[in-house]
């Protein structure tokens, strides 16, 4: 489905806040499909745009919290590995359905950790919501060890093009599983580094919007 890839894997370890901002200014900026790995500076808790904050305070402890641009529900970080992957409203892969690109990248993990011996089956049939955590509800194309869920997603479409932020939670992901699970994805992989544009626009972001308190109440203030 993707005839070329750019892949950028971080080494730094953004704050939650900022790793928002350069998800939505990657999107901006991205001229093909992008597929951007990273690590979080402290334990972090994401939630969904739709979700209350109010709920991700009930289970977040001491994390550092921030809302999603994407839909989705509670999402527990630091152990995982993070992911997104943004497509261009002009390319191609943007016009394929949500539910398509979805089961695509988890095709692409599913594929890579049986490869490496483990047993992984994606869900075919939903189940019932019975909590406001993500890997507590597995839904269509989700991934699945056992009973747990490993891998889920959330997406958010705009005139820009197509955002999946993903995190896959499994403790013996092979080494190299990020390049390989990019390979999966297009067999023509390109590394690239974050620019000094990307950075500067998602410090703005990160200022202006995903670090404030009203991005955190936001769904609740516009619902009152």
């Amino acid at each position: 489905m993707l005839d070329r890839l750019d892949v950028y894997f971080e080494s730094g370890q953004p704050s939650a806040a900022l790793n928002m901002a350069l998800d939505e200014a990657l999107l901006e900026n991205a001229a093909r499909p992008a597929l951007r790995f990273y690590n979080w500076a402290r334990p972090s808790l994401s939630f969904g745009y739709f979700g209350k904050l109010a709920d991700a305070q009930a289970v977040g402890g001491d994390r550092e919290i921030v809302r999603r641009w994407t839909g989705g529900g509670i999402v527990l970080h630091g152990e995982d590995l993070t992911y997104s992957l943004v497509a261009p409203a002009a390319h191609p892969y943007a016009r394929h359905s949500a539910r398509e690109i979805y089961q695509h990248t988890h095709s692409a993990i599913r594929d890579v950790l049986v490869a490496a011996g483990w047993s992984v089956s994606m869900v075919t049939t939903p189940a019932s919501r019975v909590s406001e955590a993500c890997f507590a509800n597995p839904v269509v194309a989700d991934l699945m060890a056992g009973d747990a869920k490993i891998a889920g997603a959330a997406q958010r479409r705009t005139r820009l093009g197509l955002l999946q932020q993903g995190s896959i939670l499994f403790r013996d992901l092979p080494e190299h599983f990020a390049a390989q699970f990019a390979s999966r994805l297009s067999s023509a992989v390109d590394a690239r580094s974050i620019t000094d544009t990307h950075l500067r626009r998602a410090q703005t972001l990160a200022a202006e919007k995903y670090g404030t308190r009203a991005w955190l109440e936001e769904r609740q203030t516009s619902s009152i």
